[in-house]
C-alpha cells in the first residue's frame, strides 16, 4: 500500500511489473501490464480487463492490492519501495500475503 505520507512523485509507478501503480484519481483497468482479458469477481461478474475501475485513491498514488505480487518473481524486492523517496511503499497490514500466494497471483495475472 501507498500511505498518505506520499509526496507524489511517481517514482513507483514505472517500476511495477504488473501495472498495479496509479496516479490519485486515475482509473484503473485489471489489463494494464497483464494478459488478462476478463476477470470473474468475488460476486460472480465478469468483467472485460479493459474495462475501467474506480480510483483506490483520490488524492495519491495507490496500489491495487489484487494486482500487487509484491514483484515476487520478477526482482527480489518490491520495486516500488526501493525507489520510494519517503518510504511510504509499505506491506498492507489489512491484506497479508504469503510468498505462495504471491506467485499464485503473478501465474493469475500473466497466464502462467
Amino acid at each position: 500500500m501507498i500511505t498518505d505520507e506520499c509526496i507524489n512523485c511517481g517514482a513507483c509507478e514505472p517500476e511495477c511489473p504488473n501495472t498495479a501503480i496509479y496516479e490519485g484519481g486515475v482509473e484503473w483497468t485489471w489489463g494494464g501490464g497483464t494478459s488478462l482479458k476478463e476477470v470473474t469477481l468475488e460476486d460472480g461478474t465478469v468483467v472485460s480487463a479493459t474495462e475501467k475501475q474506480t480510483p483506490v485513491s483520490d488524492e495519491f498514488y495507490y496500489i491495487v492490492t489484487e494486482k500487487c505480487t509484491e514483484c515476487n518473481g520478477f526482482h527480489e524486492e518490491p520495486q516500488c519501495a526501493a525507489v520510494c523517496p519517503v518510504d511510504c511503499c509499505v506491506d498492507d497490514p489489512e491484506h497479508p500475503e504469503t510468498e505462495d500466494q504471491l506467485l499464485e497471483k503473478k501465474a493469475f495475472l500473466h497466464g502462467e
